[in-house]
C-alpha cells in the first residue's frame, strides 16, 4: 500500500498557516534543529554577513545598513522581524519585498529537508529567508536577530560583523531578568576574528566578559567612535563625517547611525563605501513605525515601543513635541507577557489622555489589565476604552485639535492594527 503524501501549500497564506502548526511552542531556544536543516539545505552564506542585535533599534539599524550598500550599488538582501503588515516585509531583496512565488519556493525547499525535525515559525522562516538569498548573487545579508542573540536562529550563521545596539530588560522569561545574563545572550553573536560593535554606552560586564573570552576587540559606542549631536558630526581613529540630517527622530537615531558607519568603515576592504553614498544612504532611510509622522493636522504618529527602554526613547520625543504646548493623546495596547506597568511609569506625565483597546493577538492584554495597570499613574479622566484600536484612533481624531498630538504605542501589533485600516476609515465623520 503506498503510503499518501500530503500536498504542500502554495500560497504564502496557506504556508504561513502550516507553519504555525509545525511546532507546540512559538519559541524554543537552541540551535541544534536549525543547524540539521540548514546542512541538509546545503547553505553555504556566500556574501558578507551582518548581523544585528539588541534590545531596541535592530529595526532601524538594519535599515540604514540596507539603505547605504544599496547607495552604493551593491546587491542587499535583508531579513528582519517581526513584519507589520504582511509578512513578506520581513524578507528584502535589493529593496522589494520578496515575491510571493519565491516565498513558497523556499518555504517549499525547508519542508522538504527538515523531515522530521520540528521548526518554530521563526526558525522556518529564517531558514526560509536564508535560502532565498542564496538562490539570489548578493553582495551582501542584513541579519536581524529575533530574540537574545546566543540562542536564536540566526546566530546559525558566521557574520563578518556582529552589532549590538543596547541591552536593556526585555524577553526576561527566556533571557534571565538581570542585564548581565541578557548581555552575555545578545553577546553571542560576536565571533573570533571578526567585527564586533556595541552601541550601548554602558554595555553590562557580561557582554565585555564574552567578548574578551573570544579575544576578539571590542569597538564601542562613545570609547572607539562617536556621534556629537551638536553638529552632526561622526567620529573615529580614521577621521570625521558630517551627516547633515536623519529623516529619522530621536537621538537615539544618531547612536544608531553611529554604530552603522563604524560598521560600514570596518567593512570597507569587503564593501567599499564612499563618504557619499554614506551619507546619502543614511539620509534616506526610513523605517515605519519608528516615531512615524503617519497623518498631519492633527499628528498621528506610530511607534513600536513595547518595553521599557523604548518607551524612555519615546518620552524624549514626546517632551520635545509637549514643549510646543500641544496636548498629547495615546492610543494604547500592549501584549500581556510585555512589562506594561514600566512603560507606565516612564511615559505617564508626557501623555494627557490615554485611549486603550486590546490588540487582536492570543497574548494581548486585556482592557481590564491594561486598565489596571494604568489606573497607579492616571487619573479616570484622563482615561478612555474602546472595542478595538481603529475606534480607539477614530475617537482621537475626532476630538483633536490640528496642534494635538496622536501616539499610537506599545506593540509592533498595535502600529500594524492602524496600518492595516485606510485613512478614510478613521478620518470620517461618520
Amino acid at each position: 500500500m503506498s503510503s499518501h503524501v500530503p500536498e504542500l501549500p502554495d500560497t504564502v497564506e496557506a504556508w504561513l498557516s502550516f507553519i504555525e502548526s509545525l511546532h507546540p511552542k512559538s519559541i524554543e531556544m537552541g540551535l541544534s534543529r536549525v543547524q540539521a536543516v540548514a546542512a541538509r539545505l546545503h547553505l553555504k552564506f556566500p556574501f558578507t554577513v551582518i548581523t544585528v542585535g539588541g534590545t531596541n533599534g535592530k529595526g532601524s539599524t538594519c535599515a540604514m545598513l540596507e539603505g547605504i550598500y544599496a547607495t552604493a550599488g551593491y546587491r542587499v538582501g535583508c531579513y528582519t522581524s517581526p513584519h507589520l503588515v504582511q509578512y513578506q516585509e520581513r524578507v528584502r531583496l535589493n529593496g522589494e519585498l520578496i515575491a510571493d512565488d519565491v516565498l513558497c519556493a523556499a518555504f517549499t525547499a525547508v519542508e522538504k529537508a527538515r523531515e522530521d525535525i520540528s521548526l518554530t515559525y521563526f526558525e522556518m522562516g529564517t531558514l526560509a529567508a536564508l535560502w532565498a538569498f542564496e538562490q539570489q548573487p548578493l553582495d551582501v545579508v542584513i541579519l536581524e536577530v529575533g530574540l537574545g542573540g546566543r540562542l536564536d536562529a540566526v546566530n546559525i550563521v558566521d557574520a563578518d560583523c556582529a552589532i549590538v545596539t543596547n541591552v536593556d530588560l526585555d524577553h526576561m522569561e527566556f533571557l534571565g531578568d538581570t542585564r548581565e545574563l541578557i548581555g552575555h545572550e545578545k553577546a553571542g553573536i560576536y565571533r573570533k576574528h571578526q567585527i564586533a560593535i556595541c552601541g550601548d554606552v554602558q554595555p553590562p560586564i557580561s557582554l565585555l566578559n564574552y567578548a574578551e573570552s573570544l579575544g576578539v576587540p571590542l569597538k564601542r559606542y562613545g570609547v572607539d567612535y562617536r556621534m556629537d549631536l551638536a553638529d552632526t558630526q561622526y567620529s573615529d581613529a580614521h577621521g570625521s563625517l558630517a551627516i547633515g540630517s536623519l529623516p529619522l527622530f530621536g537621538d537615539y537615531q544618531w547612536q544608531n547611525a553611529a554604530n552603522v558607519i563604524y560598521a560600514v568603515r570596518a567593512l570597507q576592504s569587503k564593501l567599499p563605501v564612499t563618504d557619499d553614498d554614506l551619507r546619502q544612504g543614511l539620509t534616506s532611510t526610513k523605517v515605519v513605525g519608528r516615531f512615524q509622522y503617519w497623518h498631519r493636522s492633527p499628528d498621528v504618529i506610530l511607534d513600536v515601543a513595547h518595553n521599557p527602554h523604548a518607551a524612555r526613547a519615546l518620552r524624549s520625543n514626546l517632551q520635545q513635541l509637549s514643549a510646543d504646548g500641544c496636548k498629547v493623546v495615546a492610543v494604547f495596547s500592549m501584549l500581556s507577557d510585555k512589562d506594561i506597568a514600566g512603560v507606565v511609569d516612564i511615559l505617564h506625565d508626557v501623555i494627557d489622555e490615554w485611549e486603550i483597546a486590546p490588540i487582536q493577538h492570543p497574548r494581548a492584554a486585556s482592557v481590564d489589565y491594561l486598565k489596571q495597570c494604568l489606573s497607579h499613574k492616571v487619573s479616570d479622566q484622563q482615561l478612555k476604552t474602546h472595542p478595538d484600536l481603529p475606534t480607539a484612533l477614530r475617537s482621537c481624531y475626532k476630538k483633536a485639535a490640528k496642534n494635538d498630538k496622536i501616539i499610537v504605542f506599545g506593540s509592533f501589533f498595535t502600529v500594524a492594527a492602524i496600518l492595516e485600516i485606510t485613512p478614510d476609515q478613521w478620518t470620517s465623520s461618520s
